[in-house]
């Protein structure tokens, strides 16, 4: 229902999870630009949160029990990787892997994504190259590293 909606304003729907908490019921959307480059703007979100919202309520959208809360968000700096299509736009990132048996004696690898196919994954890690079945991912996020990312330094500015 809400996927065309979020498409409409340009955006990717990513996540859609029914939670409680805090003892109320909280619908959470995770939203992306298609390009998966973290550029997405709080106008963006805003304008799909709205729509959202505005569709739900035609649609008579309504959970057993009453009340909920829309949340829609973006994935954040540290975004998880859930399938193929998410691993081979991340070539090149550092990412966490926990697997759900080990792969080369451990269940938590960190490296770099050197190939991602339909069928699994290939990590540069400080220990080497290793292959991860996609079935095998218990779950996966990208490592934000700290450092200049988007700092640009002006030399010779008088002020």
């Amino acid at each position: 229902m809400v996927r065309p909606v979020v498409e409409a304003v340009g955006l990717e729907l990513l996540d859609v999870a029914l939670t409680r908490e805090q003892g109320r019921r909280v619908l959470r959307l995770t939203v992306d630009r298609p390009e998966g480059d973290g550029r997405l703007d709080l106008d963006s979100i805003s304008e799909a949160s709205e729509r959202i919202s505005r569709r739900l309520d035609l649609e008579g959208f309504d959970l057993p029990g009453g009340r909920y809360s829309l949340e829609v968000s973006s994935p954040g700096v540290e975004r998880p990787l859930r399938d193929p299509r998410d691993f081979a736009r991340r070539v090149g990132e550092k990412v966490n892997v926990k697997t759900v048996r080990p792969v080369d004696g451990t269940r938590r690898l960190v490296g770099t994504i050197v190939e991602a196919t339909a069928d699994f994954v290939r990590l540069r890690t400080e220990t080497g190259e290793c292959e991860v079945p996609f079935g095998e991912i218990a779950w996966a996020r990208t490592v934000f590293e700290w450092g200049n990312q988007g700092i640009t330094r002006r030399e010779g500015v008088e002020r």
